[in-house]
């Protein structure tokens, strides 16, 4: 398997797609650059976290644009992210509340690389741990990475691309003991264990290996479970533009307590201090319309007990 070079500063490396969001409301079609794994990079950026990306954008105004964003926040693409061929797309059409209902247009490649030194975090997810070929390349570097590094996913269901609903969660489950911290949704989680409440969901997967389970409730909140630990961390309430990009940037929020604390000792005091961090990066984001996170002065401003990471 070659090695990618890789700067000595990134903690954070991020594998998985990157694409364009269009977005159909009543207002017109605008679009923004997205992909969840794109997100939560672009999040960790704008959070002033060293981040790397390793993707797969096409040879067109799409992939450029997607990597001027990426650029913009200061993350870095891994080589090997840029190829030929178009670049992925997935068309959202807003309600009137503001959710997203999604179609893709996705190809999924990766070169079968490791970073060449691994990060403290390595976070993966979404489509790009399902679709073949590339998902083989995802789980290959999963298990380079396992006990070396933490290892965060967010399996960020999307069932228009997706085979049957036992052969995605066989590919969860087998990937769950390669990580440190899942995240997902409640939809995520009723869609993958269908007739099993949240709270059974998120002590499967403890049980599959996983340190530690985030599941978000929308407009409820969040809950985080650990071993012999829940705890329900209550909904920040906001304004919503719209959805897009929430649990992305919670995702990125999490990342970032993550990277200031570890996994050893979640204790209550220290889950709910991760829980509120990562709601209030959601409710940021979903005050103003694309995947628009907040950057460390916005969370700062309104968690100011949050330091920046050293």
């Amino acid at each position: 398997m070659p090695t990618t070079q890789q700067p000595k500063s990134i903690d954070v490396v991020v594998v998985g797609e990157a694409l364009v969001d269009i977005v159909v409301s009543p207002a017109g079609t605008v679009e923004h650059p997205g992909g969840s794994p794109a997100n939560v990079a672009y999040g960790l950026g704008r959070l002033g976290v060293g981040t790397a990306l390793l993707t797969s954008l096409g040879d067109d105004p799409h992939g450029q644009a997607i990597e001027q964003h990426l650029s913009s926040a200061g993350v870095d693409l891994l080589p090997g992210s840029r190829g030929g061929g178009r670049t992925a797309t997935a068309t959202a059409v807003l309600a009137s509340d503001g959710s997203a209902s999604y179609d893709f247009d996705v190809r999924w490649e990766l070169p079968r690389t490791v970073p060449a030194a691994l990060p403290k975090i390595l976070h993966t997810g979404s489509i790009a741990t399902f679709l073949a070929p590339g998902a083989a390349a995802v789980r290959d570097l999963l298990e380079q990475a396992h006990e070396r590094c933490l290892v965060t996913y967010d399996p960020n269901i999307r069932p228009a691309l997706l085979g049957s609903q036992a052969e995605a969660q066989r590919i969860f489950e087998d990937l769950v003991p390669l990580t440190d911290v899942v995240k997902l949704s409640d939809e995520d989680a009723r869609w993958l264990y269908p007739g099993l409440p949240v709270e059974d969901a998120a002590q499967r997967i403890l049980e599959l290996g996983t340190g530690l389970v985030a599941v978000t409730l929308g407009a409820d909140g969040s809950l985080l479970a650990a071993s012999g630990t829940r705890l329900a961390i209550q909904p920040v309430s906001s304004a919503v533009a719209d959805t897009i990009g929430a649990g992305d940037s919670y995702m990125a929020a999490l990342i970032y307590g993550l990277l200031m604390r570890g996994t050893d000792g979640l204790t209550p005091a220290v889950l709910e201090s991760l829980g509120r961090l990562a709601s209030k990066a959601a409710a940021i984001t979903v005050r103003r319309p694309g995947a628009n996170p907040p950057t460390l002065a916005e969370l700062q401003g309104e968690l100011p007990e949050f330091q920046p990471v050293p």
